[in-house]
């Protein structure tokens, strides 16, 4: 359905504020910049920012995909699919999505930026709980076994964990979109060797 002109208004001036806060975090950290200067640099003013995004670090970890995706995909995967398939397809398809718009380019930065906040640290881990208690979650709608399930959605997190620093490895500083293109490669391929590990240890 389209929407409308006041919601996509709405949308625009999210997704604006967003990428301002991003370039401004990633140039100086999160901890140095202020939400009143996110909005001054928007052109917004500061209720305008927090109508948006409830708390600072909103601003940061502003695309939800990453933790709340797993537990989607799983819940609109047909009855008889395979979970651990059925995961690995939303992990690849989510990396070249950031590949295409761009965000690869800047995901050392991204990572450097949460390891040099205490903040984003604590709020990282917040939502590495929350994508393993909503994956648990959608695992329990499909099958009646929650000690595999619960153990499925914490070895994806681990295994989530095991392929950033992957990445992080692959990817070289300033990469050109070729060295970008083969990091991805790269990764893809680390991505089936995990996923299969998970699969032969889950039986």
């Amino acid at each position: 359905m389209e929407l409308g002109r006041r919601e996509r208004k709405k949308q625009q001036t999210r997704q604006a504020i967003s990428d301002v806060a991003t370039g401004l975090f990633l140039e100086r950290g999160f901890d140095a910049v202020t939400v009143a200067e996110v909005a001054r640099a928007a052109d917004v003013a500061v209720q305008t920012v927090f109508n948006h995004f409830p708390a600072k670090e909103d601003l940061f970890f502003d695309e939800a995909g990453w933790w709340r995706g797993p537990a989607r995909a799983v819940r609109a995967a047909p009855p008889d699919a395979d979970p651990i398939s059925v995961l690995e397809t939303q992990y690849v398809q989510g990396t070249r999505e950031r590949l295409a718009v761009g965000h690869l380019a800047t995901w050392k930065q991204f990572v450097r930026t949460i390891e040099a906040s205490p903040a984003l640290l604590a709020r990282r881990r917040l939502t590495a709980e929350e994508l393993e208690r909503s994956l648990t979650e959608a695992l329990d709608e499909r099958s009646p076994d929650h000690l595999k399930n619960r153990l499925t959605a914490a070895l994806y997190a681990a295994a989530q964990k095991v392929l950033e620093e992957k990445l992080m490895a692959v990817l070289p500083d300033d990469a050109s979109p070729d060295e970008l293109a083969q990091a991805q490669q790269e990764l893809e391929q680390a991505i089936a060797e995990v996923f299969a590990v998970l699969r032969r240890g889950l039986g």
